[in-house]
């Protein structure tokens, strides 16, 4: 459990005050000392997993908000200095009114703060259709603006010539994936996650790594806000109830009474999908449609633009 400090009292092992209390360490952290902790297991995650290859061509998924703007941040202060890597960032714009214009121009801003190339596309442009439209024919909107979301993310940094597409999920959101297969019993969805998700190759498949996975979401925000980066702290119009949500909530009244919960789930996770063996299918498919790699005949995002009767463009 992660408590924010309020007790201008409480001092870090350093002197410093406070900003943060590891109920599971039992240890107080000033804004420093937690900025080198989270650097420091950034750093961690990409050696222990070689997520990072010489002349690699990383394209950061941003979003504008916290983890992302944290995961571009980091990258830059870490590898700016590697002249054999190539550091640019991604964003899509979903179309949902305002809310998303605000998300781009605080991405816009920290890019220009780095001096990192900012690409921008949109699902209107690739696909021909916005979540505001989508939103007006299905109550599924959140299943949509994922598919469509991964799927242009991966379409463009494959476009852009990226080698790596690194992509801001946190603890929290490694723990909460974890429990919602192991509830929907999907064991191909889960033996993808981890640092470095997916298992096939494909030409068309640019390898994705999650540098951050072991970094609590609080620990972010407060990253962000203690390195003054520009991000968005609006939360989506269309989020709602869902199962990610409910798993999301037991995991956090588990953590609050068991400090420690989601780095053990977590660790529970890279030690077990070692010994699994899982029987693999046939070869990837390239979807009829459109042409993406795809297990289907016909891509996910081809399926459900048909389902809502829209034609990609």
């Amino acid at each position: 459990m992660l408590c924010l400090v309020v007790d201008l009292t409480k001092k870090c092992e350093c002197g410093r005050p406070a900003i943060l209390y590891r109920k599971y360490e039992g240890r107080y952290y000033c804004d420093h000392c937690l900025s080198k902790q989270v650097e420091r297991n950034f750093k961690k995650t990409i050696g222990i997993n070689r997520l990072i290859e010489k002349n690699d061509r990383i394209c950061v998924a941003l979003s504008g908000g916290k983890d992302s703007s944290s995961l571009l941040y980091l990258f830059w202060k870490v590898f700016r200095n590697r002249k054999d890597l190539k550091i640019f960032a991604l964003i899509i714009d979903e179309g949902i009114g305002n809310y998303r214009k605000k998300c781009i121009k605080k991405a816009e801003k920290l890019c220009e703060n780095l001096n990192i190339k900012l690409h921008k596309t949109s699902f209107k442009k690739e696909i021909g259709v916005t979540i505001d439209k989508i939103a007006k024919k299905t109550t599924k909107t959140c299943t949509y603006c994922g598919v469509f979301k991964r799927y242009l993310l991966n379409k463009k940094a494959r476009e852009l010539g990226a080698t790596k597409l690194a992509v801001a999920h946190n603890l929290d959101d490694e723990a909460q994936a974890i429990i919602m297969n192991v509830i929907r019993c999907d064991l191909k969805r889960f033996e993808r996650l981890g640092p470095m998700p997916g298992i096939i190759r494909d030409k068309k498949f640019v390898p994705r790594i999650k540098p951050l996975r072991n970094i609590h979401e609080k620990e972010l925000y407060l990253y962000a806000t203690v390195h003054k980066l520009p991000f968005s702290k609006r939360h989506c119009p269309y989020s709602k109830d869902n199962v990610r949500r409910d798993v999301r909530t037991l995991i956090d009244n588990i953590e609050e009474k068991y400090p420690g919960t989601k780095i053990q789930i977590v660790k529970f996770y890279d030690a077990i999908i070692k010994r699994i063996k899982i029987k693999k299918k046939g070869k990837l498919k390239h979807c009829k449609e459109c042409g993406e790699p795809t297990n289907q005949e016909i891509c996910k995002t081809c399926e459900l633009l048909k389902k809502i009767k829209l034609k990609k463009i």
